[in-house]
């Protein structure tokens, strides 16, 4: 999620815990401490596919993260009984505090498509249960407001109950998320079995800051995928288009270790093009159809036509700042409530997918 989200969070969990004991300054520990396991964000790697792949590596751990609670915990706790002993600091409410704060984060991480490696150093595939879109104001708001009321007024009286309340809603929605993405997803599924199309692997995603409208990807054994939009109010079929994977491109990567990382990265959701000689690597489960905000250059035609593989470079076409197209958010929270239009998903895609910029 994005870092003004895991800031309040990490407040409104810290107010909760330790709010009556620190007063307002756990709202701005917990708000610091939230944001701890994005600071991989300055490690700088050689390409965009290692950046990709090892954010939300190592920091993220819940292993990781639970140890620098112990470590956190017992540091204060000694602090705390050397200098402030009349604060009541206890070594247990400490660290539930502090662990809340850490784990907490890269949970919510999980809800959201990128993939995040919650049990480094293990090596499963990230959690990636694509429940929420990476800012979701109705999940973030609730928090927001209450953690700027208790900064405001104090962490007695209301406060308290009242940030609990809100990481309740908050922690409910991500429950309705995961069942709206369910529910994207049997809907599609259905919909190509009613027209014959087999499949091996479905997977939903929500669309630009919301949890209504959904983008599927389906994909068939062929080498093809679907991809439509289904709304949790539709009454008809999703619309979708089939498209193909490319896969025969894929082996000219066939020994290439940073091909294979992203493959595992992303669970194999990819897409090959051969597009001016470059062969582009697309991560079809971020964007919108055609636009997607992960896509690199990992390869190109040598002077006898073979592919020879590149240290990886972005892909400069419209990228994340697709979400921020009125034209296409319009479109998009239009198609929430109703199925007509439809939205121009072969458009899109012939618009953006070849589309490179200076």
């Amino acid at each position: 999620m994005d870092s003004i989200t895991q800031a309040v969070l990490g407040a409104a969990l810290q107010g909760t815990v330790l709010g009556r004991i620190q007063g307002r300054r756990a709202l701005l520990y917990g708000a610091a401490l939230g944001t701890v396991p994005d600071l991989d964000v300055v490690i700088r790697y050689a390409d965009p596919v290692s950046q990709m792949t090892y954010h939300r590596g190592f920091s993220h751990s819940i292993f990781v993260l639970t140890g620098l609670a112990l470590l956190l915990a017992w540091l204060v706790a000694w602090l705390g009984k050397r200098y402030w002993p009349e604060k009541g600091y206890r070594w247990p409410r400490l660290f539930l505090a502090f662990w809340l704060v850490l784990v907490t984060h890269p949970i919510l991480d999980s809800f959201t498509v990128y993939g995040t490696q919650l049990f480094w150093p293990l090596q499963f595939t990230p959690e990636s249960w694509a429940a929420v879109f990476i800012i979701d104001p109705i999940y973030t708001v609730p928090l927001l407001v209450t953690v700027l009321y208790a900064g405001l007024r104090g962490l007695a009286g209301r406060a308290v109950p009242w940030m609990a309340a809100a990481l309740v809603f908050s922690t409910a929605y991500l429950g309705f998320g995961l069942a709206g993405r369910m529910a994207a997803e049997q809907r599609f599924a259905e919909a190509l079995q009613q027209q014959g199309v087999a499949t091996s692997e479905v997977r939903a995603i929500p669309m630009a800051f919301n949890s209504l409208v959904w983008r599927v990807l389906a994909k068939t054994p062929d080498g093809h995928y679907y991809e439509g939009v289904s709304s949790l109010f539709d009454r008809q079929a999703p619309e979708m288009q089939r498209l193909s994977l490319n896969p025969e491109l894929a082996q000219a990567l066939a020994n290439d270790p940073l091909h294979a990382r992203l493959r595992w990265f992303t669970d194999d959701w990819l897409r090959y093009d051969a597009i001016d000689g470059t062969l582009v690597v697309t991560d079809l489960r971020m964007g919108i159809p055609g636009n997607y905000t992960f896509r690199f250059n990992m390869a190109h035609r040598d002077g006898q036509g073979q592919w020879v593989t590149d240290t990886p470079t972005a892909w400069v076409g419209a990228g994340v700042s697709s979400m921020f197209n009125l034209n296409d958010l319009q479109l998009i929270w239009s198609r929430i409530l109703d199925q007509q239009p439809p939205l121009p998903l072969a458009t899109w895609t012939t618009r953006y997918l070849g589309e490179a910029r200076p």
